[in-house]
C-alpha cells in the first residue's frame, strides 16, 4: 500500500474531495485523522473508513481559530509522534465583481483560502522536518492558474494560494517536504453554489460546462482522490511546488 504506517490528517474532510481523499488514503494504509467545521461530518466520514477496514480519528476544526489548529497539531503529536501527509482542503467561495463583492466577503475569501493554509502549514513544518520529511497539499483551485469571471475574491485567493505553495516549497525542497497545490476544475459538488448563483442557475452551468471544457463534462471526486493519492505518497517523490492541475483541459 501506498501510504503504509503514514499519519495523514485532513481538513474539510467532512464531505467532497476532502472526503474522498481522506478515504482514499485511508485505503492505502495511513491512519487518517478527519477533520471538518461540523464535527458530526468528520465523524460520519471517520465511520465510513472504518467500516471499510481503515485507521481513522476524527476530530472537529475551525481552520480560521489558530488555537483549533494549534489544538489539532498537539493532538497529532501526543498520538502519533509525527505526520507524514497535511491536505489542507478547507476554501470558501464568494461571487461578485469588485463591486459587487462586500469587504467581509472578500476578507473571508483571504482568511480560509490562504491565511488557514498558512497557519496549518506553519505549525507542522518543525515536526515534518524533524521527522525528515513530509508531503504537504493544499487546495487550491484551477482558478489559480486562470481567471473566472466576476469571482474576483475568489480567483484573487487561489492565486495568492499557488504563490505561496511555490514559495515554502522552494524555502523547505532541502529538509525533504515536498509542498503542492491541488488544483480541481468542475467537480460536481456543492461547493459549487456560489458559481451556479453567479452563472444562473444549474441550467446554465451544465452548458459552460459542455461548451467551456474539453472533455465536456465534470470531474467527480474519485478522480481528484486519485491525483491526492499520488501528491501524498512517494509516487511524486521528485515533485515540489507545482500547480497540479485535473480540470478536464479547462486552463488549456
Amino acid at each position: 500500500m501506498l501510504l503504509e504506517n503514514k499519519i495523514a490528517l485532513v481538513t474539510a474532510a467532512g464531505s467532497g474531495i476532502g472526503q474522498a481523499g481522506a478515504q482514499i488514503m485511508a485505503r492505502n494504509g495511513a491512519m487518517v485523522l478527519v477533520t471538518d467545521r461540523d464535527g458530526q461530518r468528520a465523524d460520519e466520514t471517520a465511520k465510513m473508513i472504518q467500516a471499510e477496514g481503515g485507521l481513522c480519528e476524527s476530530a472537529c476544526l475551525d481552520v480560521t481559530a489558530d488555537s483549533d489548529i494549534s489544538n489539532i497539531v498537539e493532538k497529532v503529536m501526543a498520538s502519533h509522534g509525527r505526520l507524514d501527509v497535511l491536505h489542507s482542503h478547507a476554501g470558501i467561495q464568494v461571487e461578485g465583481t469588485v463591486e459587487q463583492i462586500d469587504v467581509d466577503g472578500f476578507d473571508a475569501s483571504w482568511a480560509i483560502n490562504v491565511r488557514a493554509h498558512f497557519m496549518l502549514i506553519k505549525s507542522v513544518l518543525g515536526m515534518m522536518r524533524e521527522a525528515g520529511g513530509g508531503s504537504i497539499i493544499v487546495t487550491a483551485s484551477n482558478s489559480g492558474v486562470l481567471y473566472d469571471r466576476e469571482m474576483v475574491a475568489y480567483a484573487t485567493s487561489k492565486h495568492a494560494c499557488v504563490a505561496m505553495v511555490k514559495q515554502i516549497a522552494a524555502d523547505y525542497a532541502a529538509h525533504n517536504i515536498r509542498v503542492n497545490a491541488l488544483c480541481p476544475g468542475w467537480i460536481d459538488t456543492p461547493f459549487n453554489d456560489p458559481f451556479t448563483r453567479q452563472m444562473g442557475g444549474r441550467e446554465a452551468l451544465l452548458d459552460y460546462v459542455s461548451s467551456a471544457i474539453p472533455m465536456r463534462r465534470f470531474g467527480n471526486v474519485e478522480e481528484i482522490a486519485e491525483a491526492i493519492l499520488f501528491l501524498a505518497s512517494s509516487k511524486s517523490s521528485f515533485m515540489t511546488g507545482q500547480a497540479f492541475v485535473v480540470d478536464g483541459g479547462e486552463a488549456i
